[in-house]
């Protein structure tokens, strides 16, 4: 294939779209190749249809002028026209060559005319696309752009598309850019991807078409599939269009705005003000003021929350009151005009008007004092509308109901309309507070105003309502009652009693089973708070015979508490039916159990025992035995205390004595104490005070607390040094030193005094070597360890002192020795050897260590038998040896055995005639 070289190929590849000028006319020296650059012509001429020398050379030029460069291109894109590689590396650079320079500059012309001769090979490349439309835009051709991104659409597919979308929504929102034009970019990419609509709604919205921007936010709205891309809910996206519908009312057409906004009302409980609010300004704004005003009627009277009812009312009284100001600026204006036209003549019209219509109040301009009444109306009707959203919010809300029923103090009428619209919306089963105070106000209204027989209507109807309780039926009947007690009607309030209080019939009892649900009038007859009120008015109004009936009937019901049980006693005491009034105690202490049967038991024992005395005594006997027999231990000190003191009164002091002996075994033990300290008293009052020492005896031995053991021997000490009784009040100290504490100051002392007063040096030391004794058993804790770990810590002990002795140098011969002379002797040592399981038997601290040594070194007396010679011993001394002791080890007690150790030390040191053991012997005989 021919190819052409030198001046003549350089000029051809720099006419771009022009023919090629002589090679001797406009081109510069540079342009032509050099003789660095002859090796990369060579293999282009070579090959020229090959991009690897083409690419090579240019790589190898990338430092040259653009102007040489582009030669290059314009040369390799002759001959390679479909090398993507090669118009993407020349646009590049071409871009490169333009940027810095201004928009009007030839360079750009150039970058354009470059692009579209790309574009005739590379139409199918979206890169290319997107360099040429993103210089475009730089440039700001907008024209030349738009064409362009319509060519790039219809040039590649359309899974390519959302890289020249981007782009072509860049030059829609340029602010150049037409607003028709921008207008049909959006609409023709919603068509291509629906779900960016708010792009296009927010564009419609920043250019004043609001018309459209409803259009396509109530579609968005109606399509159940749409998701915002931008993370708006469907609530947001309802406000956003009722702000448009409502602040540009005059330019939106052709949608239901009142059904759009009542249908987001019904959707979106949780800005229902906000809404009716915007609802009722689309109308203000459309000059409907009428139709806004029953809107925000509406509006109120419909929402169920306070922060709701706020908003709405907040917006309705800014709503009256521009009304208002807007009508006095304007009669104002009317004013002046009349003054400066002076008398001229009024239209005909005018004439007509006022002609025909001269008269109605409908036709008078002048409104202002009834817009100013409205104004005043709706903040008077305030807390009347609060209301209605609370009870909207619970309608079974009784406390609410009332309150509402208040605000209408000086309008009867309102209030009763409003009981009768209480009491038909409260359901007593889901009543919050007591329904039945309703029927009971209302009927209470009705006897306020001299209605007697609508208020016995009232009660009459709340009788036969099915309440949640039995108490609030029976509230009903008592207040029925009550009223008719007022306007003195007694026979009706008594027989209004007796028919609250009569027991349904069989057949009635039958119906309600089978019905399921049993109605509290099947139970109110057995309210106690219906026969309390019942016997009451037969007590005050009726006869004895009446109210002994229903006393009876009450009993019969087992309905009755301890409290009637008293009143009936009672009122049979006042009528002097004593026998019969003790039979209804009799019932009442067989019915109750305690605590609730102590107070019946009190009283009971106490009027018999003052209206019999001591004529039937047997019989108080007997019930004051059953009364402590019922009680429990806390509860019969009182009882024990009356009948010790009706025995004392009219029985016998022995027996009066047998009641206080039975009582302090009775009582629990925190009243032991003080019921013996009675006991004592009463003792030594009725028998003297010798009669008390058994009664001391028995205290002391019956099992009180330590602290009342010792206040009891304190007693009974200073009882016998009274009596002269020295030597019996001296044991009885000895014996509550066991109880004492070292540290109580008050019984040594006593003691101390005693003994000052009364006795001798020996019983003086005698009662400090208890002292000592006490404090020294209350300051050690001894322990028994087992057999094995005595012998064993016996044996350890054994080893310790023959270590000792090697340490200080002794032989092992003569430790030998030192260990037989350390056993025992001849007539001893064979007792000692069968006998060994006994001695190891015998109690820790007094271990024998001769038993053990001799056991030890019988190995080694038969080795060597040679006696190690001592110094001579006395007679006496000699059988004054002694085994050492071996006591537990330390750890084993703590620091109470260390205390202990360190007293034993002390007491050990004090007593001179102190027998060592044999190892201290030994050291010191050494020393």
């Amino acid at each position: 294939m021919p190819s052409t070289s030198g001046p003549v190929a350089v000029a051809s590849a720099s006419a771009s779209a022009k023919a090629a000028p002589s090679p001797d006319v406009g081109i510069s020296p540079d342009l032509y190749p050099s003789e660095d650059d002859l090796a990369y012509e060579e293999e282009i001429l070579r090959e020229p249809f090959k991009l690897k020398g083409w690419w090579r050379y240019l790589v190898a030029r990338a430092a040259a002028p653009f102007a040489k460069r582009a030669v290059i291109y314009e040369r390799a894109l002759k001959a390679l026209p479909g090398s993507y590689k090669l118009w993407h590396a020349y646009l590049r650079d071409r871009l490169d060559h333009a940027r810095p320079h201004p928009i009007d500059h030839p360079a750009y012309s150039s970058l354009n005319n470059t692009f579209e001769r790309a574009l005739a090979t590379m139409h199918k490349m979206p890169r290319v696309w997107v360099l040429y439309l993103t210089s475009l835009l730089d440039q700001r051709l907008l024209t030349r752009a738009r064409r362009a991104f319509d060519r790039a659409l219809r040039a590649l597919p359309v899974t390519q598309h959302d890289r020249i979308w981007p782009l072509y929504l860049r030059l829609a929102s340029l602010p150049a850019c037409p607003v028709e034009t921008s207008l049909r970019v959006f609409r023709r990419y919603l068509q291509f991807d629906p779900s960016h609509a708010e792009d296009f709604i927010n564009f419609l919205v920043s250019t004043n078409h609001w018309q459209e921007a409803a259009n396509r936010l109530a579609s968005v709205l109606n399509d159940d599939g749409f998701r915002s891309v931008k993370g708006k809910t469907r609530h947001q996206l309802w406000l956003e269009l009722c702000d448009i519908l409502t602040k540009h009312a005059d330019e939106v057409a052709g949608l239901k705005v009142d059904a759009i906004l009542r249908g987001g009302i019904r959707k979106f409980t949780d800005e229902v003000g906000k809404l009716w609010t915007s609802l009722a300004d689309y109308y203000v704004r459309r000059g409907l003021f009428e139709k806004a005003r029953d809107v925000f009627e509406e509006g109120v009277s419909s929402v169920v929350t306070v922060k709701e009812f706020s908003v709405v009312f907040e917006a309705y009284t800014q709503f009256e009151q521009s009304m208002l100001a807007a009508k006095l600026e304007a009669a104002e204006e009317e004013g002046a005009e009349d003054v400066n036209e002076g008398g001229g003549k009024k239209s005909g019209i005018d004439n007509l008007s006022k002609k025909f219509l001269d008269g109605f109040w409908l036709n008078d301009e002048d409104d202002t004092d009834l817009r100013m009444a409205r104004f005043e109306r709706l903040l008077d009707r305030r807390p009347e509308l609060l209301s209605s959203v609370l009870l909207r919010q619970n309608p079974h809300n009784v406390e609410e109901w009332h309150r509402r029923v208040k605000l209408f103090e000086k309008d009867p009428a309102r209030q009763v309309a409003t009981y009768v619209e209480a009491v038909k919306t409260v359901d007593p089963m889901k009543a919050v507070g007591k329904p039945h105070t309703l029927w009971v106000a209302f009927a209470k209204m009705y006897e306020k105003h001299n209605r007697l027989d609508s208020a016995e209507d009232i009660f009459k109807r709340a009788t036969q309502v099915n309440y949640k309780a039995v108490d609030h039926l029976a509230s009903i009947w008592c207040e029925w009652a009550e009223m008719e007690l007022r306007h003195n009607n007694f026979d009706k309030a008594i027989e209004l009693m007796r028919q609250a209080t009569a027991e349904p019939s069989v057949e009635v009892k039958r119906r309600a089973a089978a019905e399921g649900d049993e109605p509290v009038q099947m139970k109110v007859h057995k309210s106690l708070k219906l026969w309390s009120f019942y016997v009451d008015l037969e007590e005050s109004l009726g006869t004895l015979d009446s109210t002994r009936v229903v006393y009876e009937r009450i009993l019969d019901l087992r309905i009755a508490t301890p409290q009637i049980i008293l009143n009936y006693a009672y009122l049979l005491e006042e009528h002097k039916y004593f026998e019969d009034a003790f039979k209804v105690y009799e019932r009442g202490v067989k019915i109750f159990k305690y605590p609730h049967v102590k107070a019946i038991w009190v009283t009971y024992l106490t009027k018999f025992v003052h209206r019999y005395k001591r004529s039937k005594l047997e019989r108080a006997r007997e019930l004051f035995h059953e009364a402590v027999q019922q009680a429990p231990p806390e509860e019969k000190k009182p009882l024990y205390l009356q009948w010790a003191k009706l025995e004392e009164d009219y029985g016998l002091a022995k027996r009066a004595m047998n009641v206080y002996d039975e009582s302090v075994r009775a009582v629990p033990g925190s009243e032991k104490m003080a019921m013996y300290e009675i006991y004592i008293a009463r003792a030594a009052e009725l028998f003297g005070v010798p009669r008390t020492r058994q009664i001391y005896e028995q205290a002391i031995e019956s099992g009180l607390p330590d602290k009342d053991v010792l206040t009891m021997c304190m007693k009974f000490a200073e009882l016998e040094r009274s009596l002269g009784e020295i030597d019996r009040s001296r044991a009885i100290y000895v014996h509550a030193s066991n109880y004492a504490d070292p540290n109580n100051p008050d019984f040594w002392k006593k003691w101390n005094d005693f003994e000052i007063q009364h006795g001798n040096e020996d019983t003086f030391r005698e009662m400090l070597r208890i002292k000592r004794t006490v404090a020294a058993s209350r300051s050690q804790t001894h322990f028994i360890l087992p057999e094995y770990l005595m012998q064993k810590d016996h044996r350890l002990n054994l080893d310790e002192a023959v270590d000792t002795l090697k340490r200080a140098g002794v032989p092992e011969d003569e430790m030998a020795a030192l260990e037989r002379q350390l056993a025992p002797g001849p007539s001893t040592a064979p007792a000692a050897t069968p006998t060994a399981p006994a001695s190891a038997n015998r109690t820790m601290n007094f271990v024998s260590a001769g038993v053990e040594a001799q056991a030890d070194s019988s190995r080694q007396q038969a080795g060597n038998n040679e006696d190690i010679e001592l110094p001579d011993e006395s007679d006496d001394e000699e059988p004054d040896v002694q085994i050492a002791e071996k006591s537990v080890p330390a750890a084993v007690f703590g620091e109470l055995g260390k205390r202990a150790a360190e007293k034993n030390e002390e007491s050990s040191g004090a007593q001179g005639n102190e027998q060592l053991g044999a190892l201290e012997r030994i050291k010191r005989r050494r020393q």
